[in-house]
C-alpha cells in the first residue's frame, strides 16, 4: 500500500467551524444530540450502564465530571467509559448504512466527558461532534474495505472518539494524524455479525471501541507514536473526496423501536395490517415475514435478558403485534416472558424473499402475510423502516422521538426544559445542559 499524508482529514477535523455550517447541518447536529441524550437517558436504566458504572469506579480514577442518569462522578475516563456502556445499551441510536454501524453512540460519551472538563459551549462542541461523525463514517468504510469483513461500530468509533477528543484538546494537525494512526490501528476489530446470531452486552463493541479511542489519545500525549491511517492510502482515500463538502451526517438513519434495524419494516409492515384492518391480537392464526437474508438470521428464541430482545426479529414482532409499539416497556427485562408475547411468538413464521435480499443493505424491505383464524388473509405492502436518510428527517422527528422513549423515565417538564436547551437559540455551557438533564426532580422512579 502506497500511503500520503496531506492532512486533508485533519485540517478538516481542526478547521471546522459551527458558524461556517450550513444551517440544515447544524439542525441535524441539535438533532443528533437530542437522539443521542434519548439514548443515554433510557440507556441509564439498564443492567449494562450498571456494570459501566461499576467498572468505573472500581478501574478509573475519581474525578467530577458527571454522567447522564446518575449522581456519581469520575475522572473524565470513567465517564466515558461509563457513558459508553449506556449509549447503545437500547439498540435506539442513530445508523449510517454505508458501515452497517452506529457512529454517534460509538463516540458521544467521551466527548461528552472531555466538552464536560474542558467547559466547551453547545455549539463548540456540536462541532466536535459533526468531525467525529464524518471521520468514524469515513474511516469505517474505508475499514470494512480493507479488511473486507463485517465490522461494527466500536470498531470505527475509536477512530471517531480520537478526532474528536484530539479537537477538543487543541491537538496541532501532525498530533491528530498520530492519533488518528494509534486509534485506528488498534480499534477492536468487533465482529457484529455475531451479536446479532447470539446476541449479549458484546453487541456492536462500542464501550471498547469508546476505552480504545480515549487510550490512543493519552498514549499519543504520552509520546507514543503511530504511522499512518486507511484514510491516507491510495487505495481508501476516495472517500474524503467530498469531504467538507458533503456532510455524511445528512445520510444518517435514525430509529423509532430499540432492537435491530433489520426488524424495524417487519414491526411497522404487522402494525400497520393490524391497524388498517382492525385486527386483534387474538384473531391472528400465522403471520408471515418475507424479507431479507441477514434478519432471518436474527435470533428468534424468548428473551431472558434485554439484549436478547433487542437483537431479535420474533420477539419484537410479536410484542408490537400485541402491543400496537415496540419501546422501552416492551425491552426491559422485567417485562419479558409476557405470555401473550409468547403465545404470538409461536405464530410467526420468516422467510427469504430473493427480490428484497437483493436490495441489501442499501434497503432494508420485507412485505407481512397475516392469516386469521376464520381464514381472512392479509399482504401489507413492502415496508422499510421509518426514519431512514431519504426521508430527511427534521428536527421535530426527533424531538417526538425523545419524547416517546424517556416518557417513562423524564417528567414532560423536564423533557421540555432539555429539549430546549439541546436545541434553542442559547449557546449554552455542556455543564449547564448536563445538570439540566441529570435533575433530580425530572427523574421518574
Amino acid at each position: 500500500m502506497h500511503f500520503e499524508t496531506n492532512y486533508k482529514l485533519e485540517n478538516f477535523i481542526l478547521d471546522t467551524r459551527w458558524e461556517d455550517l450550513p444551517a440544515e447541518v447544524q439542525e441535524r447536529m441539535k438533532g443528533c444530540f437530542t437522539d443521542l441524550c434519548g439514548a443515554m437517558i433510557i440507556g441509564s436504566r439498564s443492567r449494562q450502564f450498571d456494570a459501566g458504572l461499576r467498572l468505573a469506579e472500581s478501574v478509573f480514577a475519581p474525578g467530577n465530571v458527571p454522567v447522564i442518569g446518575s449522581e456519581r462522578t469520575f475522572g473524565v475516563l470513567g465517564a466515558s467509559a461509563a457513558m459508553g456502556h449506556s449509549s447503545n445499551a437500547y439498540d435506539i441510536d442513530d445508523g449510517h448504512n454505508m458501515t452497517r454501524a452506529h457512529p454517534g453512540t460509538s463516540f458521544v460519551g467521551a466527548l461528552l466527558a472531555y466538552a464536560w472538563e474542558k467547559n466547551l459551549s453547545r455549539d463548540e462542541f456540536l462541532a466536535a461532534m459533526l468531525v467525529a461523525y464524518e471521520t468514524t463514517i469515513r474511516s469505517g468504510a474505508a475499514i470494512m474495505e480493507y479488511y473486507q469483513y463485517a465490522h461494527s461500530s466500536g470498531t470505527f468509533g475509536a477512530v471517531g472518539v480520537a478526532a474528536g477528543v484530539g479537537r477538543i484538546l487543541g491537538f496541532t494537525k501532525e498530533q491528530m494524524n498520530n492519533v488518528l494512526s494509534v486509534a485506528e490501528f488498534n480499534a477492536p476489530l468487533v465482529p457484529g455479525i455475531r451479536s446479532v446470531e447470539y446476541p449479549s452486552m458484546n453487541k456492536d463493541g462500542v464501550p471498547f471501541g469508546v476505552l480504545a479511542g480515549i487510550l490512543a489519545v493519552q498514549a499519543s500525549q504520552c509520546g507514543f507514536e503511530g504511522n499512518k491511517n486507511l484514510l491516507e492510502a491510495d487505495e481508501h482515500k476516495h472517500f474524503l473526496d467530498d469531504l467538507g463538502k458533503k456532510y455524511q451526517v445528512m445520510d444518517l438513519y435514525f430509529k423509532p423501536y430499540p432492537c435491530c434495524r433489520w426488524a424495524h419494516p417487519a414491526i411497522d409492515a404487522c402494525v400497520s395490517l393490524m391497524r388498517e384492518n382492525n385486527l386483534r391480537p387474538e384473531d391472528i392464526a400465522s403471520v408471515t415475514v418475507h424479507t431479507f437474508r441477514r434478519a432471518t438470521m436474527l435470533s428468534k428464541i424468548i428473551p431472558a435478558t434485554a439484549d436478547e430482545a433487542q437483537y431479535n426479529i420474533a420477539y419484537p414482532v410479536a410484542a408490537s403485534l400485541v402491543y400496537g409499539d415496540f419501546g422501552l416497556a416492551q425491552v426491559r427485562e422485567e417485562n419479558l416472558g409476557d405470555p401473550a408475547v409468547t403465545d404470538m411468538m409461536k405464530r410467526l413464521h420468516f422467510a427469504v424473499d430473493e427480490k428484497l435480499d437483493e436490495q441489501f443493505p442499501a434497503r432494508r424491505i420485507c412485505r407481512a402475510e397475516i392469516i386469521t383464524r376464520d381464514g381472512r388473509t392479509f399482504v401489507s405492502d413492502e415496508c422499510e423502516p421509518r426514519g431512514e436518510a431519504h426521508e430527511n428527517i427534521s428536527l421535530n422527528w426527533l424531538q417526538e422521538k425523545f419524547r416517546r422513549i424517556t416518557g417513562s423515565v423524564i417528567t414532560p417538564a423536564g423533557q421540555e426544559s432539555i429539549l430546549t436547551m439541546i436545541a434553542g437559540k442559547e449557546d449554552l455551557p455542556i455543564r449547564t445542559i448536563v445538570a439540566e438533564i441529570n435533575t433530580p426532580a425530572y427523574w421518574i422512579g
